[in-house]
């Protein structure tokens, strides 16, 4: 994968990694404290891994502090994705928009009919 909206969408594929981003939207978190909601499923080495999928899309940024390695959220590359989203976004909120008003002409119909078929 050459562009970076694919590595930030290959990244976001796996549950894992969205579970570490999850985390890390409540702040700061170093490896450790990360690893371990899945240390019973996997090793620390594999979380580690996660972790540098995540840093090659630019989700996360890890630094160094003596013995501790802090990662946090990188919201440029969330927006990255955003931005790409936003057409498809507003098609979907335009298509839900007809949808409602064809809805409420349908029932305002069955509502009139009710009403014709109740006087008779």
């Amino acid at each position: 994968m050459s562009d970076q909206l694919s590595q930030t969408f290959a990244a976001l594929a796996d549950p894992t990694r969205r579970a570490i981003l999850s985390k890390l939207s409540l702040g700061e978190a170093n490896v450790s404290d990360l690893a371990k909601p899945f240390l019973k499923e996997m090793s620390l080495p594999a979380v580690t891994k996660h972790l540098k999928v995540l840093e090659k899309a630019g989700l996360i940024t890890k630094t160094k502090e003596a013995q501790w390695r802090p990662c946090k959220l990188n919201a440029e590359g969330l927006k990255d994705v955003s931005d790409w989203m936003e057409p498809y976004k507003a098609f979907w909120e335009e298509s839900f928009d007809r949808l409602d008003e064809y809805l409420k002409t349908v029932t305002n119909k069955k509502k009139k009919r009710k009403s014709h078929g109740n006087k008779k």
